[in-house]
């Protein structure tokens, strides 16, 4: 299991939100690539890069300061999420250095959308699952749908899909601890790898992730976290490694 750093773009700052409002964000950089670089120096074996303002608008909107953190880390897996809606934009995003492209609200709303993008970029797609009381949100979490997160996620399993980033809203941002029961739920009722994300706030989190990674669970996404301090990243990853 990996642990990967968030850096959540909004207005080409870096951002973290509670439960997913635009409205409640706090700054924590101006500088995107000094971000990922104080990272990459605590050892990050990933990028996580979420364009805010695109899963708002519907395409991408911060896709210059993407490009500048892809260019400076060419060797560093990157993913990437909000308002890829197109598979025009998943192919610029790749040919761009990005090594994954998420999709969250096509993957609800044309899910064949997801199984043409696996077609035409093998091993390149994951599926983000957003969910709040176990029910799939979309459109930047403005909106629910009637649809289990396991449901959705059974969906995928036969078509390539690299991933699935599952996101319990009410958690993310909170840093109230990760939903590590629904976290395992999920990655027992696919094949396919399950990175976490929402809540993580300290070793425990971690700990507690790792203690059930073999249920299907290769990561974890930690945003607020590591930009308050209540996890050092070094020391985590080194848990992990050494159990």
């Amino acid at each position: 299991m990996i642990l990967i750093p968030a850096i959540d773009l909004k207005q080409g700052q870096c951002v973290r939100l509670r439960q997913g409002c635009m409205d409640d964000s706090t700054v924590f950089s101006d500088d995107p690539v000094a971000m990922a670089t104080k990272w990459v120096r605590q050892g990050c074996q990933r990028l996580h890069l979420v364009d805010l303002d695109g899963a708002f608008e519907g395409k991408p909107v911060n896709a210059d300061v993407i490009e500048d953190i892809t260019s400076s880390f060419p060797n560093l897996p990157i993913q990437i999420g909000g308002g890829i809606r197109t598979v025009e934009t998943a192919e610029a995003y790749l040919a761009a250095g990005v090594n994954y492209v998420i999709i969250g609200t096509q993957a609800v709303k044309k899910p064949e959308f997801v199984t043409e993008l696996c077609s035409e970029f093998p091993g390149n797609v994951i599926v983000g699952i957003d969910a709040k009381d176990g029910m799939v949100a979309i459109q930047g979490w403005t909106e629910d749908s009637d649809q289990s997160a396991e449901h959705l996620a059974q969906r995928f399993e036969d078509q390539g899909v690299a991933a699935i980033v599952y996101t319990d809203i009410s958690r993310d941002g909170m840093m109230q601890g990760v939903n590590v029961e629904a976290t395992k739920n999920l990655a027992d009722s696919v094949d396919i790898p399950v990175i976490a994300s929402g809540g993580v706030t300290d070793i425990g989190d971690i700990k507690k992730l790792n203690a059930v990674k073999a249920s299907g669970i290769e990561g974890a996404i930690i945003g607020r976290a590591l930009y308050e301090r209540t996890i050092d990243l070094k020391e985590a990853q080194a848990y992990i490694d050494q159990h």
